[in-house]
């Protein structure tokens, strides 16, 4: 199986701390190198995790807040000069495109420049791979704002212990991908036999959003849920206010969507000072869940 790795590149909201920086998650699979919002200084977090900013190949940004987007230029800029020769792939709400026009226009360098190819989106699949597929669903926000979903698809895998227990091995694999009946120790064997279901992932993002139904719906049987808990949840009225969602509010949407775990980020500077307080306060409604710190990683 094909791990997933996920880096918290930062885990703050809009005031950065000592202990945290501004949103950005890095989701790495296969050759694919995807990062979840850009907040300011992420350059640097790319250099302290020894991940090479060049590997990347897409930027899904949830919403075009100072927070999660203004560690695009300097990044665009590394890229620039560091000689990144793929195509960088932007996908986010509307309005997006013209931001970039703006980032472009101001950060770019003659002589220097980067194939961007930038996408607006709202809800749906939009990214359809062999492997793989991203869908998006709108959220409620003070502007337009998506969560978004990664997916490993279903496939069918060889069993390589069947293979070895036969003998099976070298040109007469082969024959059995072609759809050729083989003969072992007198038995037939084709190819349904020794093929097993490599069960799908699914991991959610989900970033500044008042609490609605379409969480929930959009999260299930999730992986892994990575979601904002800006807020502690005895100020559930600010985070109404502010159009964010609590510590309380995103265990109890992790619990009704089946996800099998969470992971809380995007605190405020006061409630991202005492991790503690936050996970214990989180496990008493939802025993699978996590509080994500800058540079931690997980790998499912």
């Amino acid at each position: 199986m094909d791990k997933i790795k996920i880096i918290f590149l930062g885990t703050g909201s809009a005031i950065p701390t000592a202990k945290r920086n501004h949103p950005a998650v890095l989701l790495q699979y296969r050759d694919e190198n995807i990062l979840v919002d850009c907040g300011e200084g992420v350059q640097r977090q790319f250099r302290i995790a020894k991940i090479n900013p060049v590997k990347l190949t897409r930027v899904l940004i949830t919403h075009w807040h100072g927070d999660h987007v203004l560690g695009l230029p300097g990044l665009i800029q590394t890229l620039m000069l560091n000689g990144y020769n793929k195509i960088l792939k932007i996908y986010g709400p509307a309005g997006t495109k013209k931001m970039m026009e703006l980032y472009i226009r101001l950060f770019a360098h003659k002589g220097r420049d980067i194939k961007i190819e930038v996408n607006e989106i709202d809800k749906g699949i939009f990214a359809d791979e062999k492997d793989f597929f991203i869908s998006a669903e709108e959220m409620e926000h003070d502007t337009p704002c998506l969560a978004y979903s990664f997916n490993v698809k279903e496939r069918s895998r060889i069993d390589k212990n069947k293979l070895d227990k036969l003998g099976i091995k070298g040109k007469i694999i082969g024959e059995l991908a072609r759809g050729k009946i083989i003969m072992v120790n007198g038995k037939k064997i084709n190819l349904e036999k020794l093929i097993y279901k490599e069960a799908g992932r699914k991991i959610v993002f989900v970033m500044d959003t008042v609490y609605n139904p379409k969480i929930e719906k959009f999260a299930i049987d999730a992986d892994l849920m990575i979601c904002e808990a800006t807020y502690s949840s005895d100020k559930e009225d600010l985070a109404k206010e502010y159009m964010h969602l609590t510590t309380k509010q995103a265990c109890l949407i992790a619990k009704k969507a089946k996800v099998k775990e969470l992971f809380l980020t995007h605190f405020s500077q006061r409630q991202g000072e005492n991790s503690k307080k936050i996970l214990k306060e989180a496990r008493h409604i939802f025993r699978k869940a996590e509080v994500a710190e800058d540079l931690k990683n997980i790998i499912l």
